[in-house]
């Protein structure tokens, strides 16, 4: 069982503590992903999710493939997501 998952924070989660639960929503979706692409470390790469106004941040610690970018933009834009493609990466 894997416990380093990354930290989840949201602008305003105070009072908007919904974009939190899309972050957990999001993050789960995005392992999926890379568990069925057989991808199983994967997770170890990422730090930080970050839902800043609509526009997710990920943060790594290791420098992403364009695949592994890929599936945060898919969970973004599903509706487990925010529905958009506002996604950036910071290493």
């Amino acid at each position: 069982m894997f416990l380093d998952h990354p930290t989840l924070t949201a602008t305003n989660s105070l009072t908007e503590p919904d974009r939190i639960e899309r972050l957990t929503r999001v993050y789960g979706y995005v392992v999926a992903l890379a568990d069925v692409a057989g991808k199983p470390t994967f997770i170890e790469k990422v730090s930080q999710l970050h839902d800043h106004k609509g526009t997710l941040i990920v943060f790594w610690h290791d420098a992403p493939t364009e695949e592994e970018k890929v599936y945060f933009t898919q969970a973004w834009a599903s509706k487990m997501g925010d529905g958009s493609t506002n996604v950036e990466h910071e290493v």
